[in-house]
This record gives structure tokens, C-alpha cells and sequence, in this order.
């Protein structure tokens, strides 16, 4: 008797999905830390703001 076919194969594996999950949070992070993040999460005050200004002007995003 002839084995059982799946009825649906996963397009993309666990493996690959949790990796670019990973990735695209890391991304959406660095994101934050660019475009919004005065100072707040950094413990130094305002050494991120001022790490990330020529970034955050280059991309447009108004920061004053």
C-alpha cells in the first residue's frame, strides 16, 4: 500500500523563518535606535542621541 502524500509542504522551513525573524527584529531595533531614541535608552544620557544625529539627518528624520 502506497504511503500517505501531505496535503500541504511548508513553503519556507523553521530554520529560514526564525532566522529572518530574527534579523527583521534586529533591523526594526536599529530602526528605533536611529530615528527615535533621544537618549532614553542609552545609561550615559545623551551619548546614542548625539552617536546617531549625522545618521538621523541623513535619512531626513527630524531630531530638533
Amino acid at each position: 500500500m502506497p504511503k500517505a502524500q501531505p496535503l500541504a509542504v511548508p513553503a519556507i522551513s523553521r530554520k529560514v523563518l526564525a532566522t529572518a525573524t530574527g534579523v527583521t527584529g534586529l533591523l526594526l531595533l536599529l530602526a528605533y535606535l536611529v530615528a527615535f531614541d533621544q537618549g532614553a535608552v542609552s545609561q550615559s544620557g545623551m551619548l546614542l542621541h548625539e552617536l546617531m544625529h549625522d545618521g538621523r539627518h541623513l535619512l531626513g528624520v527630524p531630531c530638533h
